[in-house]
């Protein structure tokens, strides 16, 4: 079998028997059913019992009634015109009926193989296994499904005079659906499931309804889907073990102070802003991965902000807040350490946008420690933002704002949820099929550790990141209101290396180009090859995608592409360069702790606390 969930692929590529497909031992098959719904009353008891105390309430009224609403509007289009929804039942018809007629065609006397009449997309996993083509039952199915999900992709493609968040929405949720009633997440349906059920009598599904009642209440009755072994790894023993201190603490942010590993290091030390919607370690995973500890190597005083996993404790700070008592306290922080006053920032998809603001809330206040900025995947501009958008609208935003202000915080489980939507296919039905229906343990990877390590969010900041930036995207137009002042980035003159990533579906390459011209500045925008992670997270030994670079981001995107210079490999040396051309005066290398207390040992507490 594949060691990647789901992904299909049967060892045993003879032709196909009914005999694989019959239980051989009745009596221990029903034995296995009944210790199966055995473990089905625990996973129940386990979602209804925090439901009967009051701990959980369910919003599932908001996201159904978006969902009909949108579906109605698409349907307005279709059914409003008889002609036009003919024709689009006729298509879906003649589908069918190829795809029956090529069943036919396969069952008749002749047994002549039939083209397709439609085949999966390259990449995709779920119809590897050699029966969804070979066996005529399982081929139908999966032909039948993809004739009708496409379709229906394509009835949101055609539908004219749908507003682009409509149409963004009633794809989004065309494809929830698409992906959920795919045959392969079924065990009658999925000629793999069904093999294994029927060769091991049952006990995956065993195994499998078990690990589905210990994830219901490791979720306290919300279901926590596993993505890797968990067990395998632990914050500070094999994920982020750069070494280095905690150097100061605030009610929003852990500043940590990084040992240097050369003589020398470059005499601005370098501050690190990561989302607070994840956690740091996503640039400090391993030694071979963390972009951290490859800047101590190149000289850099690494200082990152480690974000607090906010409570109820946390639920009136603000957008102001995080930049008062985490970023400037880390500028304060630097400065108390090393004594140095200029600084370079990097910051880093939601901590870019907040250093982006900070910056211009400095400018006016008269603060220009930062001396030049990086800005990892960061949106200024929410024009043609990722696909996060298909979440904000203002009903949406204000049953968020609703169910924040209840606790105080939003749940992390909601926004990892949000996330493992936006690539349902690949983050959640492939994990439902291997834990749950063939009864085995997700394999340990380091990087879905990271992804299911959520964090809340501060009621406060995040209902205003969510208004003036998504929804009314204020900061690039210049009306975002700071310490009672409206910020500009036109008072944003430092140097500005703007990355994007070619692939990144939450900070798409053009709305990153786009935001680059609001800056005052000199902005150098760079283009990495993959996504929103694996796009910035490319260490240069890896040798892997490319880079494009040409400079200011002037005229129009894809001419700027056209024109940009392709590089192998990471990005990373190239920023090294840029920096190094800012000021590269050297000083001795600074050691954690010479003037200040240190609070302990990186990574610090704030990054331990799980959701």
């Amino acid at each position: 079998m594949s060691k990647t969930p789901d992904s299909g692929k049967a060892e045993d590529d003879q032709p196909s028997t009914v005999e694989q497909y019959l239980v051989k031992d009745p009596e221990r098959f029903a034995l296995n059913m009944a210790r199966m719904i055995e473990q089905a009353g625990k996973a129940a008891s386990a979602w209804a019992e925090p439901r009967e105390k009051g701990d959980v309430r369910d919003h599932v009224a908001e996201p159904v009634v978006d969902m009909v609403k949108t579906f109605s509007k698409l349907s307005e289009y279709w059914l409003s015109d008889p002609q036009r929804a003919l024709e689009a039942q006729t298509r879906l018809f003649s589908g069918y009926i190829t795809v029956w007629a090529n069943s036919i065609q396969r069952l008749s006397a002749a047994g002549e193989d039939a083209e397709d009449a439609v085949k999966p997309e390259p990449g995709d996993k779920r119809f590897q296994d050699p029966e969804w083509g070979r066996n005529a039952f399982f081929d139908f199915l999966k032909q039948a499904y993809l004739v009708t999900s496409r379709w229906a992709a394509e009835l949101v493609e055609h539908a004219d005079g749908l507003d682009e968040h409509t149409r963004h929405k009633a794809g989004f949720y065309v494809k929830q659906v698409s992906n959920a009633i795919s045959p392969s997440n079924f065990i009658l349906t999925n000629p793999e499931l069904y093999r294994e059920t029927i060769a091991s009598n049952g006990e995956n599904l065993v195994r499998g309804m078990k690990m589905l009642a210990e994830d219901i209440a490791a979720g306290k009755g919300e279901l926590k889907l596993r993505q890797a072994d968990y067990s395998s790894f632990e914050i500070g023993k094999n994920l982020a073990t750069t070494p280095g201190k905690v150097v100061g603490r605030s009610d929003v942010a852990e500043i940590l102070q990084y040992d240097p590993a050369t003589e020398t290091v470059l005499k601005r030390p370098l501050l690190i802003c990561p989302p607070w919607i994840n956690k740091f370690y996503i640039l400090d995973l391993n030694p071979q991965k963390s972009f951290i500890r490859w800047a101590v190597e190149q000289g850099h005083t690494v200082f990152v902000i480690s974000w607090i996993n906010p409570d109820e404790r946390h639920g009136t700070k603000s957008w102001e807040a995080y930049i008062r008592e985490g970023l400037q306290y880390g500028l304060d922080t630097i400065e108390k350490a090393t004594g140095e006053t200029d600084v370079n920032a990097v910051g880093y998809c939601v901590g870019g946008t907040l250093l982006a603001a900070a910056l211009a809330l400095m400018a006016q206040e008269g603060d220009h420690r930062i001396k030049s900025a990086t800005f990892f995947t960061t949106q200024v501009d929410f024009t043609y933002a990722g696909d996060l958008k298909v979440f904000v609208d203002e009903e949406q935003v204000a049953a968020v704002e609703k169910s924040m202000n209840e606790k105080g915080y939003l749940d992390g489980t909601k926004m990892a949820t949000a996330f493992n939507m936006l690539r349902s296919g690949d983050l959640i039905w492939p994990y439902v099929v291997n834990n749950y229906m063939r009864g085995k343990d997700p394999l340990p990877f380091d990087l879905l550790y990271w992804n299911a390590d959520s964090t809340r969010m501060a009621a406060a900041n995040h209902s205003f990141y969510l208004r003036n930036c998504y929804l009314e995207n204020r900061l690039s137009q210049g009306k975002m209101e700071l310490a009672g002042r409206v910020v500009s980035l036109k008072d944003v003159t430092i140097p500005v290396y703007n990355l994007a990533s070619k692939e990144d579906h939450i900070a798409p390459a053009l709305s990153v180009f786009l935001g680059s011209k609001y800056f005052g500045g000199e902005v150098d925008y760079v283009l990495a090859g993959s996504g929103h992670i694996a796009g910035v997270v490319n260490p240069p030994a890896a040798q892997k995608y490319h880079y494009w670079t040409d400079g200011k981001p002037t005229g129009d995107f894809e001419e700027w592409l056209a024109k940009a210079t392709n590089h192998p490999g990471s990005w990373w040396p190239h920023w090294q360069r840029w920096i190094e051309a800012k000021d590269n005066t050297r000083v001795p290398a600074r050691k954690p702790g010479k003037h200040m207390k240190t609070l302990g040992d990186a990574p610090g507490t704030y990054v331990k606390v799980r959701v």
